[in-house]
């Protein structure tokens, strides 16, 4: 029996990614669109492994170009879908065909459109594509994330149990990117957080006493509540799970996410729901904000 131990070997992981669908082959309206959504989303997404969805465009498209404004804004691309002409650029400029096991009912980081303003609309989501690798290298298969992406759920706005990158429960800007079971205690934050603190409680809720001041966020795989004014960015959900939801007594928030769908916060919102408690909750596809009543 051969006892050298292996300098490698093949084994089934699953990769959790942010599918970004085209709806335009125009690189202006592609690059536009594209800082306008990772401007509203601040680091929520950035350094997350991203598959190109281009199976609605038949224009021609620039990956060259598309592939550089991506890595851009540190969104790594690892795959992509197409067909025709554009399956066979991608392949030449280096991007790999994945295959999605359902088709996608939802848009992915639509890049050609701003949220709508109403909250009970659809809001534009990044939900994350589940890229199966097998352990034969010849075959790379995609899957999105179900309802309780594990802890993908981002959101996105997946779970995945493969440790791509190591997550923790810190103030750091590391992005969430790998999958467990929820924890039963939650991370429980004591303090205010001040604009550009950054904190994301993996595979747990997160529990903040005290203020989440306009530039900080607030990240859990699990629910958010905030016990205390919500003025900044908060995302539930962060690896898909669409059960999520975030709590607060005080809703002022600038952006609000649960598994990836989102919407930006730019108008003061119905005076029941302002400055008032409030919960936030996936309804669907649509990201509901509902006043809490005693």
């Amino acid at each position: 029996m051969n006892t050298e131990s292996l300098a490698l070997d093949f084994k089934s992981a699953t990769l959790y990614a942010i599918r970004v669908v085209l709806h335009s082959a125009d690189p202006e309206r592609l690059n536009a669109a594209l800082a306008k959504r990772m401007a509203d989303a601040g680091s929520f997404f950035e350094n997350e492994p991203v598959v190109i969805d281009a199976s609605r465009v038949e224009e021609t498209i620039d990956w060259n170009a598309l592939v550089a404004a991506l890595q851009g804004h540190n969104l790594p691309p690892i795959g992509v879908v197409a067909e025709g002409a554009n399956l066979k650029a991608a392949r030449a400029a280096g991007l790999t065909p994945v295959e999605l096991s359902t088709p996608a009912a939802r848009p992915a980081a639509v890049i050609d459109t701003a949220p709508p303003n109403d909250v009970s609309t659809p809001v534009p989501s990044v939900p994350a594509a589940a890229v199966e690798t097998a352990p034969a290298p010849t075959d790379t298969s995609a899957t999105e994330p179900a309802a309780s992406e594990a802890p993908a759920a981002p959101a996105a706005a997946g779970a995945e149990p493969m440790p791509a990158r190591e997550a923790s429960n810190t103030t750091s800007a590391s992005s969430p990117t790998q999958a467990a079971p929820h924890s039963s205690s939650a991370l429980v934050i004591t303090k205010p957080l001040r604009s550009g603190q950054r904190v994301y409680a993996r595979h747990t809720d997160l529990v903040v006493i005290g203020m989440v001041s306009q530039g900080a966020e607030v990240i859990a795989d699990g629910n958010v509540h905030v016990y205390g004014p919500l003025r900044g960015k908060a995302m539930a959900g962060a690896r898909g799970d669409t059960s999520a939801r975030i709590f607060t007594t005080h809703l002022d928030a600038e952006l609000l996410a649960v598994a990836g769908v989102y919407r930006v916060v730019e108008d003061k919102l119905d005076r029941t729901l302002q400055n008032q408690p409030a919960l936030v909750r996936l309804d669907g596809d649509t990201l509901r904000i509902e006043a809490l009543k005693a």
